[in-house]
Order: structure tokens, then sequence, then C-alpha cells
């Protein structure tokens, strides 16, 4: 629905701003509609459309966990140094930030967290319909600018339909590529469970040599043990009847007196 509004915005903006709203409720489009619409529109369609993702972010932390948290910061290397900037900033201004920012990163930390479902609403709800009052406030102060830019918008509407159009097209055809790499990170979630936790394989450096009078694995025994039969079968020696090469047939010299 955002790709929606922000391919035809230029249209939407000024003949149908509810819907442009309900399609996408970016700052810059509820600062242009502002003052077009009836305040209850504003602050209902508003609040449902900026809050209808945020209770299934909070899921997918509150289930998935730690798992959640590595599927957003492999996305792309700035999606994750944000998350890895939130998450720490999360230890000490959980509440703040879910109240003045609550955005992908901040509900799937707070998912994750263990913060109360009630709490987060409430923090969510108060922190949405704040940021909608400053908003409204915003557009009511610089109305006559506002105006300006709409009335520029209309006149060169066509041309800005392109532009606009032929952007989303661009960025939608990346993030096609995009999305296929992760709907394959999130089976892999998926496969994972809730709470997984990542698997780091141990590597031959990490290995530690086994303490001395402990138990041999017979099972490491007999690859040495092949080992050894197969450097004989490689050496030299007299054939004999055990095969070429055994230790039966190799002459030991002369016996001592």
């Amino acid at each position: 629905m955002t790709q929606l509004a922000d391919a035809f915005w230029p249209s939407l903006v000024d003949r149908a701003p509810e819907l442009l709203i309900a399609l996408s409720a970016r700052n810059r489009y509820l600062v242009l509609v502002a003052g077009r619409i009836d305040e209850w529109a504003y602050f209902l369609i508003g609040t449902i459309r900026l809050m209808a993702p945020d209770p299934f972010l909070f899921a997918l932390g509150w289930f998935y966990g730690p798992a959640a948290l590595r599927w957003m910061e492999t996305r792309t290397p700035t999606v994750g140094s944000i998350m890895r900037t939130v998450e720490k900033l999360f230890v000490r201004f959980g509440h703040p930030l879910v109240v003045i920012i609550p955005n992908n990163y901040v509900c799937i930390i707070a998912g994750a967290a263990g913060m109360s479902p009630w709490l987060f609403g409430f923090l969510n709800l108060t922190g949405t319909v704040g940021r909608l009052v400053v908003i409204r406030i915003v557009g009511d102060v610089f109305s006559g600018p506002i105006d300006t830019v709409l009335g520029w918008i209309g006149d060169y509407r066509i041309p800005l339909l392109v532009i606009s159009i032929t952007i989303v097209a661009i960025g939608a055809a990346a993030e096609a590529r995009r999305g296929r790499r992760e709907l394959a990170a999130l089976h892999l979630l998926e496969a994972q469970g809730p709470g997984a936790e990542p698997e780091d394989e141990p590597s031959a450096a990490d290995a530690e040599p086994p303490p001395p009078g402990s138990t041999v694995d017979p099972e490491a025994m007999g690859d040495l043990d092949a080992g050894h039969d197969s450097l004989g079968a490689t050496g030299s020696g007299t054939p004999g009847d055990d095969g070429p090469g055994t230790p039966g047939d190799v002459d030991a010299g002369p016996e001592r007196p």
C-alpha cells in the first residue's frame, strides 16, 4: 500500500487525501493533508494506519526473540547497525523509545525484550496520537506555504506522476530481488523455532586434546590402524603370504647370538 501512495501521491494529495494517508501515513503526507480533511478522520485514519503493523512486529520479537533480532540485523549492513544501536538504547530508554519512535526496529526489540503487550499498546497509542497532534499543529502553522506547495503540485501533476511512478517501479524491482533473500531467511527463522540460538560448529583449532590417562575412542583407534595398513601397503618389502609390504616380510637382519 505504501508503494501505491508513493506512486500516485501527486494525484491523491488534494483529490483524495483520506485515501492517501490510509495507504501511507508518512509524515510528509500527514503534513500536506492536515488542514484539508476533518479532524476526526485525520486522527482515526492516521492512528489506525500508523499502528497497523506494530502488533505483528511486536509478536515477531515476542515469539522468536533473539532469532527475530538476528533476522532484522542481517537484512542490510545499515539495518544491522541501526538495530544494534537501538538495542543498546532500549536497555535504558525502552519506554520513551516506544512512545517517541515506535518504528519497526523498536517494536521488534520491545517484543524480544519481553515488554508487557498491554504496556506496549498503551505506550504506542500514546506516542502515535501525540505524533499526529504535533503534525496537525505544524500543518496549521505552515498552512500558507503548504497551500503554495499544493498549488505547484496541481500545476505539474502529470510530470510528477511520471517521475514518482518510475521511482517506485525501480524500487519495487530492487525490493523483489531482496525479498527473495529475506523469504529464505524467514524460512530459516521458522525452522529454528521460537527462541532458537545460533549454533556455532567447533573448528579444528578449538578442539582440545584429550587429558592424560583418558580413554581413547575405539573408532579413532580403528582409523589409526587403517592408516598404518595403508602406509604398509605403499612401503617396500618382500612379498609374502600376508601380502606385499607387510611387516612380517621385511628382513629384520641377523639374529643376535
